[in-house]
């Protein structure tokens, strides 16, 4: 029987042989191709100058999408749960969702000096307030006739939220927080390229001064490599949360 080559596998070799393509007959520096990207990106790995600065931005992609989660999750359940809560906050959730996060950083520079903390601070502003629209609404997705039932059963509010609301809502909730992870990579990048110049970010700032765009596009390559990592771990623990689903609620892959 013939094996099933995965359809991601071979989007990305079309998508490899593609860009080669285009980099060779377009012959033009912005757009080296895919080999000579390559080959630059090892140069960068040997000499060192990749895997410090990965470490230091999975050190602030980590720390800001934790105070993200936590943050997101916490107001997104209130939100969605309590009438009061969504009327109170609603108009600065949904305003602050729609703000290019990015005009905060003269903000958090002056507050918060060059260091960690200011890019910390903007992937929060980046991953926070999708993370709370997702749980918001998958809170008050959640049909009545459970919390019904769960209350004809004698069920209190605590029993309510993390026995009926939280679990049905897993599916929707992670959702939002996949697409978090993703908006916390780009708000990593922003920070350290326009804040503190360190990690990844500084590594794109240098080159893009001088031109060079087969280390500019390598270092793409990794930060696109961090980002489907962390979306990864994302999936898998959405698969370890919500194994009790049916396939047809899943969806296939």
């Amino acid at each position: 029987m013939r094996a099933r080559v995965p359809a991601a596998a071979v989007s990305l070799a079309a998508g490899a042989v593609a860009w080669e393509l285009i980099g060779r007959l377009a012959g033009v520096s912005f757009f080296p191709p895919l080999s000579t990207v390559g080959a630059r990106l090892v140069e960068m790995a040997a000499a060192g100058e990749i895997f410090g600065s990965v470490g230091d931005s999975l050190v602030n992609l980590l720390a800001g999408f934790a105070v993200s989660l936590v943050s997101g999750l916490l107001v997104g359940v209130a939100m969605g749960r309590y009438r009061k809560v969504e009327a109170a906050l609603g108009v600065y959730v949904y305003a602050l969702l729609t703000a290019p996060a990015l005009v905060f950083a003269p903000i958090f520079f002056s507050l918060l000096g060059d260091g960690r903390g200011s890019i910390i601070a903007v992937i929060v502003m980046y991953a926070t307030f999708v993370i709370i629209v997702n749980t918001a609404s998958a809170i008050r997705s959640v049909p009545e006739h459970l919390l019904e039932m769960a209350r004809s059963y004698g069920a209190s509010e605590r029993q309510l939220l993390l026995r009926v609301l939280l679990p049905a809502a897993t599916p929707m909730i992670m959702a939002g927080v996949r697409l978090g992870v993703g908006r916390a990579v780009t708000g990593m990048i922003n920070g350290e390229m326009f804040i503190a110049v360190v990690g990844l970010g500084h590594i794109v700032t240098e080159a893009g001064g001088r031109f060079d765009s087969a280390s500019v596009l390598a270092v793409l390559l990794v930060i696109i490599a961090v980002a489907l990592g962390a979306v990864w771990l994302v999936q898998a623990v959405d698969r370890r949360l919500t194994g009790w689903l049916p396939q047809t609620s899943r969806g296939t892959s």
